[in-house]
């Protein structure tokens, strides 16, 4: 059996782990010993009687920042050649180019914040990686940390049902998820497209490609913008792109 994928999580509520990810995918997977959690209390590492971990900030202004002693004496228990990632929203977005480099690797040590942030140095000494959810703020680094997980142990190998799922999912080739149809083939008046009734796998895939390039095309431009980048070389070469009849 391959080694699992390690998840070191530093936060001042280890309590809120597993979470949801205890469930589902996710869960199974981690009984089963595909990927593993360590949540570890940051207070374990001050060094007063009172478990101090933050103080008020250099220059002024509202709130507390993380001191980075504290910190610093956390990472160092736990770090090793897996990246370590610091959740804010001032990182860079998380992709899904960047779960699958780290569903790839050995695992992650991630951060989670509180207060007004952490102080700086501890980022540049450690070499941390800054990554955000979304351009929202939220109380703490603890529900960023179970988004990225469960995004990424779903790729482990192992894990998901059909591995061809993930291929298929929004943004695996640039493009959201093209719309999805089950049973009943009508429902209050609204049926199912003829195309997917038809048994006609070719005409599905290019019906399933037009969906996903439509509803990019509308509700993320700079997706959209972004995906017909990269196709401009196969757009020069002059190959025709076949088409469903009636498809918007």
């Amino acid at each position: 059996m391959t080694a699992p994928w390690n998840a070191s999580v530093l936060t001042l509520f280890p309590e809120v782990f597993p979470g949801p990810l205890g469930q589902s995918l996710a869960g199974r997977a981690l009984e089963r010993g595909i990927w593993s959690l360590a949540a570890e209390n940051i207070r374990g590492f001050a060094t007063d009687r009172h478990r101090t971990v933050d103080d008020t900030p250099f220059g002024g202004g509202a709130g507390m920042v993380m001191r980075p002693d504290v910190l610093d004496a956390a990472l160092a228990a736990v770090a090793d050649a897996r990246p370590c990632i610091y959740l804010t929203p001032r990182g860079v977005p998380l992709t899904q180019a960047r779960v699958r480099e780290l569903a790839d690797g050995p695992g992650v040590v991630l951060l989670c914040g509180r207060y007004e942030g952490v102080d700086q140095r501890v980022i540049e000494a450690r070499g941390l990686v800054e990554i955000n959810i979304g351009d929202y703020v939220l109380s703490g680094g603890e529900l960023p940390a179970m988004v990225l997980l469960d995004a990424c142990v779903r790729l482990l190998p192992g894990v998901m049902g059909a591995a061809e799922s993930a291929d298929e999912e929004s943004f695996a080739a640039g493009l959201l998820e093209y719309p999805h149809y089950t049973r009943p083939a009508e429902w209050q008046g609204r049926r199912v497209p003829e195309v997917l009734l038809s048994g006609h796998h070719a005409a599905i895939a290019t019906w399933r490609r037009q969906q996903s390039e439509r509803i990019t095309r509308e509700r993320r431009p700079e997706l959209w913008a972004a995906h017909q980048s990269a196709l401009r070389p196969a757009v020069i070469s002059g190959a025709p792109v076949a088409t469903v009849p009636g498809a918007p």
